[in-house]
């Protein structure tokens, strides 16, 4: 797939979306012909040593299965669940968090992520970042 076409210039009369969330194991996709309503699924092994090979192997499996060209879709959207795991784990490289002056407490704050929101004196997780 040299070139992807997304947008008005995708075949005609075909309106085909395509959501992928790349996890440790495997690769989801999930296409929507939105004319139709027609919805299609596909599961592929993700390949560490090949990053981005899966993908393109499972939008050409999830084409081919479903007759259409997945070089021509209208939208394509990508989950974050890797990435996500990654900064959990701690297995990436080094980040940087930048914001605003009078922001720099937004992660050691951690609203969200507080053991117990009510004690002064609970023990906070590691901010990720």
């Amino acid at each position: 797939m040299d070139g992807v076409i997304i947008g008005d210039e995708a075949q005609g009369g075909a309106d085909w979306k395509v959501g992928v969330d790349i996890g440790g194991t495997f690769i989801d996709f999930c296409a929507l012909e939105a004319n139709s309503g027609r919805v299609a699924s596909l599961k592929v092994l993700t390949t560490p040593e090949d990053p981005g090979a899966e993908l393109m192997t499972g939008l050409t499996l999830l084409g081919e299965r479903e007759g259409f060209d997945p070089t021509h879709m209208t939208r394509f959207v990508h989950g974050t669940t890797v990435g996500i795991n990654t900064i959990i784990q701690r297995k990436g490289a080094p980040l940087a968090l930048f914001t605003n002056a009078g922001f720099e407490d937004v992660i050691e704050l951690a609203r969200l992520r507080m053991p117990d929101m009510y004690s002064l004196f609970c023990a906070r997780p590691d901010p990720l970042i």
